[in-house]
């Protein structure tokens, strides 16, 4: 057994083999429940986070950072999630990220989706594993479940990978889905990420979006401002449908 340093709840265990947390469940027929989010630094769109329990003693060379893998990875790994494991997502949407920050949107989309998990799951985690992020359940009725947060958890824990790769293909498809109602800024092909083009294109353009996070674009120069009613009117029911 690894043996690691006692600390404080929320307090990152910075050194153990990978799976720690889920071996130490499965030897007692227990599971845990890993969090991951995606899309904190992209211009435009909601964030993203999910939750997944794998299977006791189940898991897949499938299942890495979600970052390293192609699409054709992601989908590959997200089939045999959807075939052997639980899984839900919490979806924030721009308007938020703008009203509470990006930090604390994030932390309201890992708590929808662990809450929709749990209260479906058979049988509750032992541990909640969390990428980086220092998630707080005091106001829910899981506040009695451990949860450990630390750096690199996608590398560390299969559970956060699984989960990685749940919020990456959900949200590339709700990217490109947009993309059909917002041509032209290329949603699709860079899922709204800071890149040049994205940064160039809003530049160039007559507008920005209703999508986009008006906060993250204060550093950026010459970005025209939107015209939030024509737009909203026009688009708002796909835009509520996709998100």
């Amino acid at each position: 057994m690894v043996k690691i340093t006692p600390r404080r709840a929320n307090q990152p265990r910075r050194h153990f083999k990978k799976n720690y947390f889920e071996n130490e469940a499965w030897t007692q027929g227990n599971v845990i429940c890993g969090l991951d989010e995606v899309g904190r630094g992209c211009l435009a769109g909601p964030v993203v986070t999910a939750a997944v329990i794998l299977p006791p003693g189940k898991t897949s060379r499938l299942l890495k950072d979600s970052k390293l893998m192609t699409p054709e990875e992601r989908l590959l790994a997200f089939a045999w999630i959807q075939k052997h494991c639980m899984y839900s997502l919490g979806i924030v949407h721009h308007r938020m990220i703008d009203e509470r920050n990006i930090w604390q949107a994030t932390l309201v989309a890992m708590k929808k989706s662990l809450v929709n998990l749990l209260a479906k799951a058979p049988k509750l985690p032992t541990a909640i594993v969390v990428d980086a992020m220092p998630l707080n359940l005091a106001d829910t009725h899981y506040h009695t479940i451990p949860v450990h947060n630390f750096p690199f958890g996608e590398s560390k824990s299969s559970s956060i990978a699984a989960a990685s790769i749940v919020a990456k293909v959900k949200r590339d498809e709700m990217m490109r889905r947009l993309e059909v109602i917002f041509p032209g800024y290329f949603l699709g092909q860079h899922k709204g990420y800071s890149t040049q083009l994205h940064k160039d294109t809003l530049k160039t353009r007559d507008q920005r979006l209703i999508i986009h996070r008006t906060s993250f674009l204060k550093n950026l120069e010459n970005t025209p401002k939107i015209d939030q009613i024509s737009i909203w009117q026009d688009c708002h029911p796909e835009i509520e449908e996709i998100l």
